[in-house]
């Protein structure tokens, strides 16, 4: 039977490599396509059956988030902490980032009524914001290396 523990930091793991999986997504098949001409490449978004990844987003954050705090806790006195405070930190100033640029920016886009013709200044705000974004996706897959890393590591005390 498997340590509560250890499956505990692997369930965080996996939910921190869910959002990062998602991002790339994202990145590959999603972004490229609404900010190559916005407006004329809004329509994805927009009527009644347009792609609306916020649900996605809104439930798997404050999950992966408990999961960090409960892994944190448990493992705070242990040499797997650090594995654990660097990346829930990064991740938490990413969040903040999102919350506060990212998603503020993208909804400004992505409503955008739709036109017949590209708007220069609105495709230079999404290559800004897909550069930016994948910034964001870089900083997260490093901080995903330091948090899997701890994986590995025996759980003793530290002194």
């Amino acid at each position: 039977m498997p340590d509560m523990k250890e499956l505990l930091y692997a369930i965080t793991c996996l939910s921190f490599a869910t959002v990062i999986g998602a991002a790339v997504y994202e990145h590959v098949g999603v972004v490229p396509r609404w900010s190559a001409a916005p407006p004329v490449s809004l329509t994805m978004f927009q009527g009644k059956y347009g792609l609306n990844a916020t649900p996605f987003w809104m439930f798997i954050h404050p999950i992966t988030l408990l999961l960090f705090i409960a892994t944190l806790v448990v493992f705070w006195k242990t040499g797997r902490r650090i594995h654990i405070l660097v990346p829930l930190s990064v991740y938490v100033a990413i969040l903040a980032a999102t919350a506060t640029y990212f998603v503020p920016q993208l909804l400004s886009i992505v409503q955008t009524p739709i036109s017949d013709t590209a708007d220069a200044t609105l495709t230079s705000r999404a290559q800004t914001w897909e550069t930016l974004s994948l910034v964001r996706l870089g900083v997260l897959v490093v901080i995903a290396l330091q948090l899997f890393l701890g994986l590995g590591k025996v759980g003793h005390l530290v002194r």
